[in-house]
């Protein structure tokens, strides 16, 4: 069998399969957020309080993206959004007592991803995969 060198295409499918995944293995666990949206809730755990355009800035998605995002996630009352002090436009985001128990049970559901991932390759291969995925971002991401 003639191996696929086409790395972008690799690349992609594998992402938006791992995603995919790790989305049904969410709502199986019953957990009400998808993986996008548990990494919203990372970062509000870290700090609260942030703007939508730090949001979007973290995971370089436009506004509009993460208003969506936001909209669901407050309308699931997971969310809550904030006037900005002294700017009428901005909202701050706070992550409500619902949201931290959701973030805990798709972080034990994320987590056992990540070690299913990892399941047949030595802690070499892992790190090399790492290191390449690491990589990866650091020449192509947008400058």
């Amino acid at each position: 069998m003639k191996s696929d060198d086409r790395l972008i295409y690799l690349l992609s499918v594998a992402q938006q399969t791992m995603k995919e995944y790790t989305n049904t293995a969410l709502s199986k666990a019953g957990v009400e957020l998808t993986m996008t949206q548990a990494g919203i809730l990372f970062l509000l755990k870290r700090k609260d309080m942030r703007t939508m355009s730090e949001l979007g800035e973290v995971f370089d998605i436009d506004n509009s993206a993460v208003t969506r995002l936001v909209d669901r996630l407050e309308k699931n009352g997971i969310v809550e959004r904030h006037s900005a002090p002294g700017d009428r436009r901005a909202f701050l985001i706070h992550m409500t007592p619902k949201g931290l128990e959701s973030l805990e049970k798709a972080k034990k559901i994320i987590m056992a991803v990540n070690d299913e991932l990892r399941r047949g390759f030595s802690p070499e291969e892992v790190e090399a995969y790492k290191k390449i995925l690491k990589s990866i971002l650091e020449r192509f991401k947008a400058r």
